[in-house]
């Protein structure tokens, strides 16, 4: 009973995609346009938040007794090769620390933003994985471990399907809820772009342009006169005998 959702996988992160981009271009447009707070954005509604917490209560739960059967399956009991068993051991192992550390991470940081897409997604996909693996240890319980152990896995798992599904609702209205919000964004982000006026520079020409700076002409050197004589050698003065 695999479940596939390739088309809804891909549509939620693009829109977690799209919604982080339009979110921070409108916060810098925001900067010298302010946005016009929207009347029908709404809290988050308590029969949402009440029916998140029903589901992960039901997934903690399940988490719980699931970890407890696991640990009672008694494989070196099973009737197959030691390839198998080993196989199966290492899955045990792996859900064992799903269990314990990453899926309640995940649940606790969906129960703090109940509204998020991406931790919701984040979930989803943690569900999606432990049923595949969850899947192949029942299989081989049931063909080759005791009733009681296969009985108590295979309802382990039926609690965790039911709980996929739910989930998987809830994010494709979660994906509705978020698409609308992203149309009310666009809006937003093209009214507050048309509201910027565009950059005007300013030229002032009302100032002559400045003078060139006029260089002055060397003073012309003095010429002596053409029909002026010579000047003579001065006469050396007699001397007495």
């Amino acid at each position: 009973m695999h479940h596939s959702m390739p088309k809804m996988k891909t549509s939620l992160i693009s829109d977690v995609s799209l919604l982080l981009l339009l979110t921070s271009s409108i916060l810098a447009v925001a900067q010298t346009a302010p946005l016009q707070q929207s009347p029908d954005q709404q809290p988050v509604s308590y029969a949402s938040v009440t029916r998140l917490n029903d589901i992960l209560n039901q997934v903690e739960q399940t988490a719980q007794s699931a970890q407890v059967d696991l640990a009672r399956l008694r494989i070196d009991k099973w009737k197959t090769d030691s390839n198998s068993k080993r196989q199966a051991q290492s899955n045990i192992e792996a859900l064992s620390r799903n269990l314990k550390t990453a899926l309640p991470e995940v649940i606790t940081q969906l129960r703090n933003s109940p509204e998020d897409l991406f931790a919701t997604f984040k979930l989803y996909r943690n569900l999606d994985a432990l049923y595949d693996v969850f899947g192949s240890v029942v299989e081989l319980s049931g063909a080759f471990g005791s009733r009681d152990e296969y009985k108590s896995l295979a309802a382990d798992m039926d609690t965790f399907e039911k709980a996929r599904r739910d989930l998987a609702e809830r994010t494709e209205k979660l994906a509705v809820t978020k698409e609308a919000e992203l149309s009310q964004l666009r809006a937003q982000l093209k009214a507050a772009q048309a509201a910027v006026p565009p950059k005007k520079i300013v030229v002032d020409d009302t100032q002559p342009p400045p003078k060139k700076p006029v260089k002055k002409k060397a003073a012309p050197k003095a010429k002596q006169p053409a029909n002026q004589p010579p000047p003579q050698p001065p006469q050396n003065p007699q001397t007495l005998q």
